[in-house]
């Protein structure tokens, strides 16, 4: 099971749509529970391209 990339920072930004933590969209958030190892891969694929875009470096989890 592919791990969600979720690192409890849950807020939207209105500008582009993307959680400010994870940089997924509301859509991929709940998609996520039902989504296959594969679509799982293409949402973290999307996100990295998007933190890479915004210039940040990948976030370390959280939670304990």
């Amino acid at each position: 099971m592919i791990a969600s990339p979720c690192i409890d920072v849950c807020k939207m930004d209105e500008a582009s749509g993307l959680c400010q933590g994870c940089f997924r969209t509301l859509a991929e958030i709940g998609a996520w529970g039902a989504a296959g190892d594969g679509e799982r891969l293409m949402i973290l694929a999307a996100v990295a391209r998007r933190r890479t875009d915004a210039g940040r470096e990948p976030e370390h989890d959280t939670r304990a």
